[in-house]
């Protein structure tokens, strides 16, 4: 397999650059801290990205100058979703977050919760989906705490990964007859 062209590898450094350790994340928060910009967080497993996820993140970033997304590490995406999640790897959401145009950086955590990620960082903005009501927001104490604030946005009804996977499964593995036909025509043209 031939490398990639000199301008894919270019990007796929920015991209991956975005993505960083907690250390590196803390260190970057410091400097926008003192630029006085003001940073907004979020988490979740955002397994696979849909028009859901891609609006409820635009809407984060424009609460702020900077936004940080963590993601659930694989493990904990499995404790929370089941043993057949995530479909992508946490490497592949890492890299697929990071290059979205409205994702700043990107951090991957592995415990129960965001709260020491959001501890160490106390972003300016803690935001969470509509699905969390302001009680069930980890980390809102010390966001609060230090004078920040927390923010449910809107739900957007019908864009889930979870409706997403049933959408796929529907529509290739119990017999929808449209994808079947659009299947087995293609099969008569590649043998006929």
């Amino acid at each position: 397999m031939a490398p990639a062209p000199l301008h894919l590898r270019w990007l796929l450094e920015q991209i991956m650059a975005n993505i960083l350790s907690l250390d590196q994340l803390r260190t970057e928060r410091e400097s926008l801290r003192r630029l006085g910009r003001r940073v907004v967080f979020t988490n979740g497993c955002f397994d696979l990205i849909h028009p859901g996820h891609v609006r409820y993140l635009q809407e984060a970033r424009r609460l702020g100058d900077a936004l940080i997304v963590a993601l659930n590490s694989d493990r904990s995406v499995r404790e929370l979703k089941g043993e057949k999640r995530p479909i992508l790897n946490q490497n592949e959401r890492s890299e697929v977050m990071a290059a979205l145009n409205c994702v700043d950086y990107v951090t991957i955590f592995d415990e129960p919760t965001p709260r020491e990620i959001i501890a160490a960082l106390l972003p300016d903005v803690l935001v969470k989906g509509g699905d969390w009501g302001l009680d069930r927001i980890v980390g809102r104490d010390e966001v609060e705490a230090a004078g920040g604030e927390v923010l449910s946005l809107a739900f957007i009804e019908g864009c889930s990964t979870t409706d997403l996977i049933d959408r796929i499964v529907r529509l290739n593995c119990h017999g929808d007859t449209e994808t079947q036909k659009r299947r087995e025509e293609g099969m008569e043209r590649a043998h006929g």
